[in-house]
């Protein structure tokens, strides 16, 4: 819909921007499972690097599955996710009041820049924008019958619970893992930043108390694997889709799925091997990451507002009107949160 309403150069620019978006994903998965491998295995962070390349392996033999078992296995990688933090959460017993709290802006997100940086990074980490055509795209695969309105209501209906029931769980667990942390080891020490300290805490009766147990921290790095294989699987398919649809062009996707790997994985490992695999130096390339991925969101937000808002499109499926305006001011309110964020980012540098 995008490349049929811009001009030639837009497409490949808006193509380039979330090709850009999914080697940002690429790369947090690297780094996320790298970590896992490292904390599962005690294999070195530079060698779980390289062997995450491997699934591009497992990715073609899952493809011969087809789309809806596929499907149930990203399901089950999450529920993995959501579960472990879920029974890691209710042991660390938080404060429901400090959790409400939470979910309310604090003006000093504004005005302090490391506070607005780690905020976007969520918001991107959250609604990553190759997912907003992943979901699209697959409103495709479902059979309909276009000339029966009903049926076409129906299957409007199914897709939007899917994509709600998909977001919803990304907030949570997103909120789980803050909760987590904010519960368990907030004034405890403030080096504890990075995903080896909450293992190691975690197996740890000084910070955490009596929960400590190394079975906690085994099932947080099985959580951490678990989101940097269903990250992979829906990157892919993302990577086809954006292909075909912005430049016309397909491409086998084990070849797609390798050059993507390699795109991504080549800074991730130079970085790895300047920083000799300092875990917290490379933690912070994949903070950059989720914050790009805020910044490339707008892109891919504006045209799915526009066309889906149009009644010439839509017809009678149209947003409504609430839908509509609420859409807008979220898409401008994070355009200009991330343009204040680059703004006071290059004060801070010049």
């Amino acid at each position: 819909m995008t490349r049929e309403r811009t001009s030639k150069g837009m497409g490949i620019f808006l193509w380039i921007v979330t090709e850009l978006a999914i080697m940002a994903t690429d790369m947090a998965e690297i780094i996320g499972s790298g970590i896992a491998i490292k904390l599962l295995f005690n294999i070195p962070l530079i060698v779980g690097i390289a062997i995450t390349s491997l699934d591009v392996l497992i990715l073609l033999l899952l493809m011969k599955l087809g789309f809806r078992k596929i499907e149930a296995i990203v399901a089950t990688l999450v529920a993995v996710i959501l579960f472990v933090f879920l029974y890691e959460v209710l042991l660390s017993q938080p404060s429901i009041g400090g959790i409400l709290r939470g979910f309310i802006p604090d003006p000093d997100i504004v005005t302090h820049s490391s506070m607005l940086y780690l905020s976007l990074g969520i918001v991107g980490a959250t609604v990553m924008p190759h997912n907003l055509y992943l979901g699209s795209s697959i409103s495709q695969t479902r059979e309909i019958d276009r000339s029966n309105e009903a049926h076409v209501a129906k299957s409007i209906r199914f897709t939007v619970a899917d994509s709600n029931i998909q977001l919803t769980v990304a907030f949570v667990v997103n909120c789980l893992l803050l909760i987590l942390g904010a519960a368990l080891f907030y004034g405890t020490n403030s080096d504890l930043g990075r995903f080896v300290d909450l293992f190691h805490a975690l197996n740890d009766s000084q910070i955490v108390g009596a929960i400590a147990s190394p079975v906690l921290s085994m099932l947080f790095a099985v959580a951490l694997l678990s989101s940097g294989q269903s990250s992979t699987i829906t990157g892919t398919l993302s990577g086809q889709i954006i292909m075909e649809g912005f430049i016309h062009l397909k491409m086998p996707l084990w070849a797609q799925r390798l050059l993507t790997r390699l795109l991504s994985i080549t800074p991730v490992l130079i970085f790895a091997f300047i920083y000799h695999g300092n875990e917290a130096k490379i933690e912070g390339l994949l903070t950059i990451s989720q914050v790009f991925l805020s910044i490339a969101l707008p892109f891919a937000i504006v045209p799915l507002v526009l066309f889906t808002s149009d009644k010439k499109i839509m017809g009678k499926f149209a947003n409504k009107a609430w839908v509509k305006y609420t859409a807008w001011f979220i898409a401008i309110v994070l355009t200009i949160l991330n343009l204040w964020l680059i703004v006071s980012t290059l004060q801070e540098v010049f």
